[in-house]
Formats: structure tokens, C-alpha cells, sequence
């Protein structure tokens, strides 16, 4: 966007002004996706209280905005910033402020990779899923740093519960996030969304019975790492208190929440696009209409309008089914709740991930279609991928993996493809064959001779008796 900012002013990366237009595009970047994350926030709070209402045989909130008090969250987002902010006295005052900020960023900062549609993305990363689990591993740096800047004992047990939950939980879920890695050949979510384009028995939800269980073993771990129900141990009855939390109140309550439900969003998202298409549909109503990039440009940003929307409708509903559980189930022990994480978790998603690796190896492109998943990126003048098309591999010698190595080769080889063409026109490069084993007695004699001369080889054999 910035490229396209800077041709369009009649410059170029090299223009003097050119850093702030990339500043300008980086800061509406930003505003954008935390538009994006203010909307989902009140809209989870609001849902979070009619989901319990209706398990529970209750009503909700009825009181504020009408019959379905639709205004509520805006009424508790205005109590919150007019109560009181407190500090214990005991508490280090820096650290106490800075702790709920440290929370919430890195469930901010997922955003930035996490596509919405093809190419409606902050920062393109071909390592996207990697960055994403990493960076919202960081969260719990600020869980507890606020207990252990609230001056309490409370809120330090509670910090250190929920950071041995979190950790735990984390192993599990990467391994489960890996296996759709494994099948796409690609940390790319771009690329692996555009895979899953088609009819919904392309997602990789169905694509082998191991890539299903990691599924619902993803989404076990996401709620565990949310701190969510029946997971919440930071916040044990036993005591009777909040957990890290307990001192806070005020608008830094609320900001450690927030953190929260961004996180179950991010969770949520990054699972529908590893399993459930990202912003494809079930029914490939876009292409049979024309709501394409090929088709022009207003209609390839209507068909990104609608696949955005699709996308956050699945991130939703990745969001209701954890407040659902939330209420539905009751709430685990901690030995219970590390149990499953080790005893149950982490051994079923080795056995899904060991699966999954042979299936992709006899089967790549499944059982049934037998596609390989291997794509080839499309090339637009600019030179970015515009999107991925199947690329035609010889199913007896080719896998999936092989496929998208060649069909990575093949971008760099080319770049830059003039407009009106595709990579798909361009052959890939020649495949190479392996090197001739070398005899023993050949392989022993250039080691000899390497460890000769490496290390003044010939000088320590000179010495040697």
C-alpha cells in the first residue's frame, strides 16, 4: 500500500519524503485493526452476557438499549472510566501501570499478521503462523508482571497459576496449529487460505482424519490459553478473589479484558484460516458470480469485502463456542487441568501430528480428490502474489511439500511478470537430481584429507609420535 501511496504522489523509495508516507500507511494500518478490535471488544461483552443468560434460563441485559440492551456495553464502558484508579500502597507503582499495556499488545499485535481476505493484510509475512504464536506467547509477561506488582499474595498465586496454565497449553497448541502447516507446505495463512478456496471439502478441517482431531485439540488449547472457562484457575473460589487482577479497577481492569477477548478473536481467527478456509465459503458463490480479481478491480474488492465478512463471521463463531463452554462446563482442579494438558493433549496431537505426516505422504492430496496441494503464486505487475493456483503435480512422484518448492523456485526465478500474464504460464525450474554416491573408501579418504588441513591438520600430524 505504501509502494502504490508513493507511485501514485510521483515518487519512489528513494524520494526524501518517502518515510512518511510509510509512516502515514503504517499508523492507518493501525487504526484500522484497532477499530477493528474496539468493535469486537463491546460486541463479546454483550454476547458473553446473552449466551450465559440463555444457558442459564435468564434473559440478559434487557435495560440498556432496548429490548436486547444493545447499549449496555457502551454503559459499562463509561461506569469504568469514571470509577475511582486505585493503587495498593505496597504495590511498584511503574510496574502496577505498565502491566495491563504489556497484556494487551501482543493480542493487539497478532492483528498485523492475520489476514481478512486475499491480501487485506497489515504486514504480509510468509512466516505469518510463526510470528502469531509467538507473539502471543508474550501476554503472559504482563499477567504476571500485574501480580507480581500488585503488592499481594493473591495476585501473585493467581499470576503464577494461570503463567503455568499458559505454557503448558502452549505445546499442545502449536503441535495442533503445525499439522495444517505440514499439509500446506507453507507458514504462509495467505497461501494456506487460498488453498481452501473452493467447496468447503477443501478445508483442511477434512482433509485426513488427524488434521479433524487437531482441530478440536486447537480449540481445547486456545480456551485453556485464554484463561477461559472451565480453564480459569487464576481465578479459584477458593479464595475468593479475581486472581492477577485482584487489584486493579478502573479502565486498567478493563484493558486486561480486553487482552483477553482479543485473544480468543486472534485464537479464533488463526483457526479458521489453518482449518476452516479462512474467508472462503463453504459454496464457491464468488467465483461463480465474478466477484474476482480477474474480473476487475471493483469486483475483486467486493468479492474481498464479502470474504472478509465470512471470516469474521467464523471468528465469531470460534468466540461463542469458548463463551459456550464457559457455561456449559463446570470448573477443573489445577492438577486437572495439567493433566489434560500432558496426559491427554500433548500425546493425542503427536500421535495426529505422526499421522498426518504419513497420510500427506501416500495421500497428498487426499484420499478421496487426490489434488496435491502444491500452488503457484500469481503475479501481478507489481510484482506481489495476488493469489494461488493449483498447480498440476505428477500425484506418483510429487507431493504437496515438493510442489510448493517448486513453485516457490519458480517465483524467484520470475519475480516480476509483465500485466496480463500469470506464473502459471511460466515453466518451473528444471528439477535437479541428486549426486552419485561416493564409494567408502572415497568418502574416507576426503575426510582424511579435510581434517588435514582444517585446524593445522598437517602441523599436528607432523608432532604427532
Amino acid at each position: 500500500m505504501a509502494e502504490w501511496c508513493i507511485q501514485f504522489l510521483g515518487g519512489d523509495a528513494a524520494s526524501p519524503w518517502a518515510w512518511a508516507v510509510y509512516v502515514g500507511v503504517a499508523l492507518f494500518q493501525v487504526g484500522v485493526i484497532l477499530a477493528i478490535v474496539m468493535t469486537i471488544v463491546p460486541f463479546a461483552t454483550w454476547a458473553e452476557r446473552k449466551i450465559a443468560g440463555r444457558i442459564q434460563d435468564r434473559l440478559g441485559p434487557t435495560r440498556v438499549g432496548g429490548r436486547f440492551g444493545w447499549l449496555q456495553p457502551l454503559a459499562d464502558g463509561l461506569k469504568l472510566l469514571s470509577k475511582e484508579d486505585l493503587i495498593p500502597r505496597d504495590a511498584d507503582r511503574f510496574l502496577f501501570r505498565l502491566a495491563p499495556y504489556a497484556a494487551f499488545a501482543p493480542a493487539f499485535a497478532v492483528f498485523l499478521a492475520l489476514p481478512f481476505a486475499d491480501g487485506w493484510v497489515a504486514q504480509h509475512l510468509n512466516i505469518a503462523v510463526f510470528f502469531i504464536l509467538a507473539v502471543a506467547g508474550l501476554e503472559i509477561f504482563g499477567i504476571i508482571l500485574g501480580g507480581y506488582a500488585s503488592g499481594s499474595k493473591w495476585s501473585l498465586l493467581g499470576a503464577m497459576r494461570e503463567g503455568a496454565q499458559v505454557v503448558s497449553y502452549e505445546v499442545p497448541l502449536t503441535f495442533s496449529a503445525v499439522i495444517p502447516v505440514l499439509v500446506a507446505g507453507t507458514m504462509d495463512l495467505t497461501a494456506i487460505g487460498d488453498m481452501q478456496r473452493g467447496w468447503f471439502w477443501n478445508w483442511f478441517l477434512f482433509h485426513d482424519p488427524f488434521t479433524f482431531v487437531a482441530f478440536w485439540i486447537y480449540m481445547t488449547c486456545a480456551t485453556a490459553g485464554t484463561n477461559r472457562a472451565p480453564f480459569d484457575l487464576a481465578e479459584a473460589e477458593s479464595e475468593l478473589v479475581a486472581g492477577f487482577h485482584t487489584e486493579y479497577s478502573g479502565f486498567r481492569w478493563s484493558v486486561f479484558f480486553m487482552g483477553e477477548y482479543a485473544s480468543m478473536t486472534a485464537f479464533s481467527g488463526l483457526a479458521a484460516i489453518l482449518f476452516l478456509g479462512g474467508w472462503n465459503g463453504p459454496i464457491p458463490i464468488l467465483s461463480a458470480v465474478g466477484l474476482t480479481a480477474g474480473n476487475g478491480i471493483l469486483a475483486g474488492f467486493v468479492g474481498n469485502l464479502l470474504g472478509a465478512v465470512n471470516f469474521l463471521v467464523k471468528c465469531s463463531l470460534g468466540v461463542v463456542f469458548m463463551m459456550w463452554l464457559r457455561w456449559t462446563l463446570p470448573r477443573l482442579r489445577i492438577d486437572q487441568v495439567i493433566t489434560m494438558c500432558w496426559k491427554y493433549c500433548f500425546p493425542l496431537v503427536c500421535l495426529a501430528f505422526v499421522g498426518a505426516v504419513l497420510w500427506t505422504y501416500f495421500f497428498p492430496g487426499g484420499l478421496i480428490f487426490g489434488r496435491p496441494l502444491g500452488t503457484v503464486p500469481e503475479v501481478v505487475s507489481s510484482g506481489r502474489p495476488a493469489g494461488l493456483a493449483p498447480l498440476a503435480a505428477d500425484r506418483a512422484g510429487t507431493s504437496g511439500c515438493r510442489a510448493n518448492a517448486s513453485a516457490a523456485q519458480a517465483a524467484e526465478d520470475h519475480p516480476f511478470i509483465p500485466a496480463g500474464e500469470s506464473a502459471l504460464d511460466v515453466e518451473p525450474s528444471p528439477r535437479v537430481e541428486p549426486l552419485p554416491r561416493m564409494p567408502r573408501t572415497a568418502v574416507a579418504k576426503a575426510r582424511s584429507t579435510a581434517s588435514a588441513v582444517h585446524f593445522g591438520g598437517p602441523l599436528r600430524r607432523a608432532m604427532t609420535p
